[in-house]
């Protein structure tokens, strides 16, 4: 069932470049959606270095698990992207579909299964059938292209109501190094690793344990900064493949220092990707940015503003632009947190409406309320214990949400 355009949708899409070394063929195999692809078959050109971050759920999908084991290789060839079915809590017939999936990806493009990566998204406990495949990725593999990296946004999607790709070029040594990324996300956000599913594909020359640590240095502020529902899925996956096609030397060590300027282009592609995946939260009407500060350490800071962005009475709050504040210390104080009650301040963007434990004498509540009319907002929470400080990214809830899952599987 097709769902109205989120009103956060992008005005306009970018066209991405094609990357030397990396190419991608989209199919439709029916596995649940009609008329739509739901198939992404990439190829990578041998050398390729891979790193990835996958889900920290106890119930973790059958592609997360293979991702896992194969991702200690640190080479990738094939790279094989179902939506529509999560193949997780599947038992033995999941951990059968990806082997036979692979099997089919690494016949199809030549290389080992060790060189496969797989990502499944949709319902979860419905058997895969890795059969859907056959001939699928054969023929796919006769028609690959560099470009237009839409398709591929579009393949995997499913709740999402647009497609979300974003690109960064940079240079290094005088040589033009490009970045693309693609993400699919829409419901069951709270990533605790990455996010739903996220694919970055570069031309930069980097070995695999330096593309790692950046990518798992940089999903900290991105991927695992938003929450649209609280609910982190057990399919989460980010990989990041790195064709070495660009001419400049290769990044071997993070001592070299251009893993910094290549990682902060890295860090603003997953950014603008997961900032995509909150505007197009299922139902959502706002994209609202969460700040604390004055917390006694950066990790508690991240932890109340988690608590604040996960909060629904918060986010129906925000839904009715209602400049509840109230709930707000609420959401602080259930955090589990240092807190101090009378210390605390609380902002709608530039208005204070709280501070030292009750309602500011400043406080205006027209300009309160006109202010929650806004598209984008912003809450600060200040605690006046220390210098800790973070930020989180989260839409409002909606009745859309309740309408959007309420039929998922039908």
């Amino acid at each position: 069932m097709a769902h109205p355009v989120s009103p956060l949708a992008p005005k306009s899409f970018p066209e991405l470049p094609a990357i030397a070394g990396a190419r991608f063929a989209t199919a439709e195999a029916g596995i649940k959606y009609k008329n739509r692809t739901d198939v992404l078959l990439m190829a990578f050109d041998e050398g390729t270095s891979v790193a990835g971050v996958v889900t920290k759920s106890k119930c973790s999908s059958a592609a997360v698990d293979w991702c896992k084991a194969n991702l200690a290789g640190g080479r990738a060839r094939g790279l094989v992207v179902n939506s529509g079915n999560a193949n997780a809590f599947t038992g033995a017939k999941g951990q059968a579909s990806v082997q036979l999936t692979a099997d089919f990806a690494a016949k199809a493009l030549g290389c080992s299964t060790s060189e496969i990566f797989l990502a499944s998204t949709g319902v979860i406990g419905e058997p895969l059938d890795g059969n859907k495949f056959a001939g699928v990725l054969d023929t796919m593999a006769t028609r690959l292209s560099d470009t237009p990296w839409m398709d591929p946004a579009r393949a995997i999607m499913t709740t999402d109501t647009f497609a979300k790709l974003n690109g960064a070029i940079l240079e290094i040594d005088g040589v033009e190094v490009k970045i693309n990324g693609i993400a699919k996300g829409s419901g069951m956000i709270a990533p605790d690793m990455a996010t739903m599913l996220s694919f970055v594909i570069t031309d930069m020359p980097i070995a695999a344990p330096v593309l790692q640590a950046l990518l798992s240095r940089h999903v900290a502020t991105s991927f695992n900064a938003i929450t649209v529902d609280s609910d982190t899925s057990t399919s989460d996956t980010l990989l990041a493949f790195a064709t070495g096609k660009a001419a400049v030397e290769p990044i071997e060590s993070l001592d070299d220092s251009r893993a910094e300027i290549f990682g902060e282009a890295l860090r603003d592609v997953l950014f603008d990707l997961a900032i995509q995946v909150v505007r197009d939260g299922e139902g959502a009407t706002k994209q609202v940015s969460i700040h604390v500060e004055g917390a006694v350490s950066d990790a508690s800071a991240f932890r109340i503003a988690k608590s604040i962005a996960d909060s629904p009475l918060v986010k129906t709050a925000i839904a009715g632009e209602d400049a509840n504040w109230g709930r707000v210390v609420m959401a602080v104080g259930k955090a589990g947190e240092p807190a101090d009650r009378d210390r605390l301040a609380i902002r709608f963007g530039d208005l204070l409406v709280a501070k030292d434990g009750e309602r500011a004498a400043v406080y205006d509540e027209a300009a309160a309320s006109a202010y929650m009319k806004g598209e984008e907002l912003e809450i600060t929470a200040s605690l006046g214990l220390g210098d800790g400080r973070a930020t989180v990214y989260t839409c409002d809830l909606t009745h859309g949400y309740i309408t959007i899952n309420g039929d998922y599987r039908s």
